[in-house]
Order: C-alpha cells, then sequence, then structure tokens
C-alpha cells in the first residue's frame, strides 16, 4: 500500500496523540488529566481510521446516474472507516461526559483529584454523609 504525504502525516499524528495518551494514563497522577489521555486515545484512533480510509484523487462514494461503475470502484474512498469513526465519536462524547460527571462527584466527596491520594482512601467505598 502507497501513502500520500498527507495520509502519511495524519497517521503519525495519529499514532502520536495514542502515545501521548498512553503516557498521561500511565504516569499523571491527576483524574482530570488521565480523562484527557484516554480522549487523545480516542482521536488518535479515528485519525488513523480516517486516513486508513482515504485515497488520493479520491472520490465520494456516492454512484451517481451516469457514472461508469468500473471507474467509480477505482476512484471511491472506502466508507467503513469514516461510518466507524462517526460512531465512536459520538461514544467517545458520551463516554467523556460520564467520566467528567464521575469526576466531579468524586472531587466533591474527596476534595481532590489525585489519583494516588483517592486510591489510599479507606472512605472511598463508603458514603460520606
Amino acid at each position: 500500500m502507497v501513502f500520500s504525504s498527507i495520509q502519511l502525516g495524519a497517521l503519525v499524528t495519529g499514532a502520536l496523540l495514542m502515545m501521548i495518551g498512553v503516557v498521561a494514563l500511565v504516569y499523571l497522577d491527576n483524574v482530570l488529566k488521565k480523562i484527557i489521555g484516554a480522549a487523545f486515545i480516542g482521536d488518535g484512533v479515528n485519525l488513523l481510521l480516517v486516513s486508513l480510509g482515504y485515497r488520493a484523487n479520491g472520490i465520494t462514494y456516492i454512484l451517481l446516474q451516469g457514472m461508469d461503475v468500473n471507474n467509480f470502484l477505482g476512484h471511491a474512498s472506502y466508507p467503513l472507516p469514516f461510518a466507524l469513526v462517526l460512531t465512536s465519536i459520538v461514544i467517545g462524547a458520551s463516554t467523556l461526559a460520564v467520566m467528567l460527571a464521575l469526576t466531579i462527584v468524586l472531587y466533591k466527596r474527596h476534595g481532590t483529584l489525585n489519583a494516588s491520594t483517592l486510591l489510599n482512601d479507606k472512605r472511598l467505598g463508603e458514603d460520606k454523609e
């Protein structure tokens, strides 16, 4: 498979976003920064999928009247990665909203977003009333 310069740039950027996200999840201690790192991983995966579906000089994958089928099949971009990315964006946005809501609850209950402090807190499973 031959990659164009745009596609190669998108692949490298997607890989960098995923690596930054993994580093944030593993090494950072703040829960909010970990959530941002998880969002980076999701965005990197989406960018990788879109770049794999890219075709240089490609056309939209809608067969219009009067188009030659063989010419269409040779030049159309791949629709599956784009459909997967649209689905992933919707799922990622709702998951991110839930994670941020849980972060607000954690902060209100414990007064900190420090992951090591939260894990060492004996009252983590108890309701604080």
